[in-house]
């Protein structure tokens, strides 16, 4: 009588274990299997003929046939060669890894030699495999986000997309991080499991016991390409495979140039030491370099196709251990093996190519003349460029990078673009905020007669590109964090100059945080010039703008409160007045929404990360779940 499947579960075996067995073979399904119980050599039959214990173990009546095709999801379709990948690894480190020809022990059996219940230690190289798999598909996508001419050609063509698909385009550089994290966890998983596999492999090597593991890693003695444990040798070591092999020793390369990308890309090291992380992350191109070459060895062996189809292990691991016996029929031939080919290479290949064609497109755009025409010191050391470039087009709220040949060759810094798209010009403010920054500031100041040379490449697109999409735009800036929306303001004071119809946005609320006065200076004048252009063309309520000083001293305050009447503020000269202090999110989001109960307003920050979770919070707190009332969508800029 056939005995009920226990909860135990384990993939169903495929009929061949061959390198590319997924790609000819069903995907493997759970079956529920009963713990096999432990089983000697001298517990098998003295003949072929005779019935044999494995074959009348109770797993026979559990187990499940493989079902000539099988339908996937799309999800599955994906995570198929993973799964098949890592239950043929789980064969190879089972039959290399010290199990015995008739299978695992009974969970009792173990805990009565006193070993774990569990073959974790088997299951190593299954381990290895599968976060191979991933590490390689990682690896294909670590590139994708930082193709910023491929990003902002998809920005591009989504124009008529839904705003939720091509708000996903602004978290590339999170998904960049992401992805480096997720490469990092694979590769010491992949690392610590090859170790345990190591270990594994000497203790087989070094076996007599004539064991089904000991046979294998002899096999070698009999024909060179016929063997299935590299580890050939008993003195051989982890240091000497790891030195010595090519898998050894890409891998300690390409680990070692993971961990310090890694560990310069935090935010302090970017901050303050720009120049580590910005050269430290080149080290990519030697980690895809290994990446390609790790596998090329062969290393890892299976047994082949052919062989599988006439020398199956179930079948045929009795015969391999006991083949002095007298073989009266049915005699099984000695397994053939061979090594896994390299699959990183088909990984990454089409990354790396658009890649490649990504840094030649800057490159080219890089040698183009840039000519400055004016430059402009502001307060608080704000350094001002005005350029010119033949074929240059940009939108409102894109980026640069720029690089001064005469301070570094190598390094390319990002700036947000403060002109509009109807000047003939394309301008950027530059303030303080390292070595480079510093340098090109006094190299600027020094007045000489021939200005040093700028390389421009770009522009690329940001999230503000999208403002003009929204009916409703609230502006957050804090500090330098202003430039996008200076850009902004400008085009608005270009389409209300030629009475623009095909305007969509009806109402702006612009609001710029910062610490000092001086740092008002830098747009006073479009800001003059906005509010009495919005007033000729008879739309003062057009824009609503709020400056907020974080950082006084007494002495303004006493100012401030003896002009307290004037028409005009004392810090900034405009009509509106400065607020001392921060503002009151809730009261502004709310105020925003009364004001437009059906209208979908677009939040638009460049600022630092403390308010950008403020400004996301108030969105989801102020957005109706009504989708015809007032929605707030949030949008940050990330370079």
């Amino acid at each position: 009588m056939p005995l009920p499947c226990p909860v135990l579960f384990q993939p169903a075996i495929a009929p061949s274990l061959s390198p590319a067995w997924h790609s000819s073979m069903p995907v493997p399904i759970l079956v529920p299997v009963l713990p096999q119980p432990s089983i000697t050599p001298s517990q098998f039959p003295s003949s072929p003929g005779s019935a044999s214990p494995l074959s009348q173990s109770p797993v026979q009546h559990c187990s499940l046939p493989v079902p000539s095709s099988v339908s996937l999801s799309p999800s599955s379709a994906w995570l198929s060669p993973i799964l098949s990948q890592s239950w043929h690894s789980t064969m190879l480190g089972r039959a290399v890894g010290g199990s015995t020809a008739a299978g695992r022990r009974t969970p009792s059996a173990a805990r009565d030699s006193g070993a774990h219940p569990f073959p974790s230690p088997q299951s190593a190289l299954a381990w290895a495999r599968a976060s191979a798999k991933c590490l390689n598909f990682n690896s294909m996508l670590i590139l994708l986000p930082v193709c910023r001419n491929l990003l902002s050609f998809l920005r591009g063509t989504c124009s008529c997309c839904r705003r939720t698909l091509r708000k996903q385009l602004d978290h590339n550089l999170t998904f960049h991080k992401l992805v480096a994290y997720a490469l990092a966890l694979f590769t010491a998983v992949h690392t610590i499991a090859h170790l345990f596999n190591l270990e594994r492999y000497n203790h087989s090597q070094q076996a007599t016991d004539g064991s089904l593991a000991a046979v294998l890693s002899k096999m070698h003695l009999q024909s060179s390409d016929k063997w299935l444990n590299p580890i050939h040798s008993n003195q051989t070591t982890v240091e000497y495979v790891a030195f010595t092999t090519i898998p050894g020793l890409t891998g300690v390369i390409i680990t070692l140039a993971l961990i310090l990308m890694v560990t310069s890309s935090t935010e302090f090291i970017r901050r303050n030491y720009f120049e580590v992380f910005w050269y430290t992350h080149h080290l990519f191109l030697i980690y895809f370099a290994g990446l390609v070459i790790h596998g090329i060895a062969g290393l890892v062996r299976g047994q082949t196709e052919e062989s599988m189809e006439e020398v199956h292990p179930h079948r045929c691991a009795h015969y391999l251990v006991h083949k002095d016996e007298d073989c009266s029929h049915d005699c099984c031939k000695v397994p053939e093996f061979g090594s896994i080919p390299a699959e990183s290479w088909k990984w990454v290949l089409a990354p790396v190519l658009l890649y490649i064609f990504e840094r030649i497109l800057r490159i080219w755009r890089a040698q183009q003349k840039v000519v400055v025409t004016k430059v402009v010191m502001h307060p608080a050391r704000v350094l001002e460029l005005q350029m010119q470039k033949k074929g240059f087009r940009m939108e409102v709220g894109q980026y640069i990078f720029v690089n001064c040949p005469a301070i570094s060759l190598l390094e390319w810094h990002p700036f947000t673009l403060t002109s509009a798209p109807e000047e003939d010009f394309f301008s950027i403010h530059i303030r303080v905020a390292g070595d480079w920054t510093e340098r090109l500031i006094d190299t600027f100041q020094q007045q000489k007669p021939e200005m040093p040379r700028i390389e421009v490449d770009g522009p690329f697109g940001t999230a503000s590109e999208d403002v003009f999409q929204y009916e409703v735009a609230m502006l957050v800036g804090a500090g330098i964090g202003v430039t996008p929306f200076a850009s902004i303001l400008k085009s608005i004071w270009y389409k209300f100059q030629q009475a623009d119809q095909t305007l969509k946005t009806k109402k702006i609320y612009f609001y710029w945080l910062c610490r000092d006065t001086g740092a008002f200076a830098w747009f006073n004048d479009l800001l003059a010039s906005l509010e009495q252009k919005m007033a000729e063309s008879g739309k003062a309520d057009f824009l609503t703008y709020r400056l907020f000083l974080t950082g006084w001293d007494t002495s303004i305050a006493n100012n401030v409160a003896l002009h307290f009447d004037t028409a005009t503020d004392t810090v900034t000269g405009l009509r509106h007045k400065t607020i001392f202090g921060r503002p009151m999110w809730n009261n502004e989001f709310a105020a925003v929404a009364a004001a437009h109960p059906r209208s979908v307003v677009g939040v638009f920050l460049c600022g630092p990360g403390a308010l950008a979770k403020s400004l996301q919070k108030s969105c989801h707190q102020h957005s109706s779940l009504d989708p015809r009332k007032v929605k707030f969508y949030f949008n940050k800029e990330n370079f």
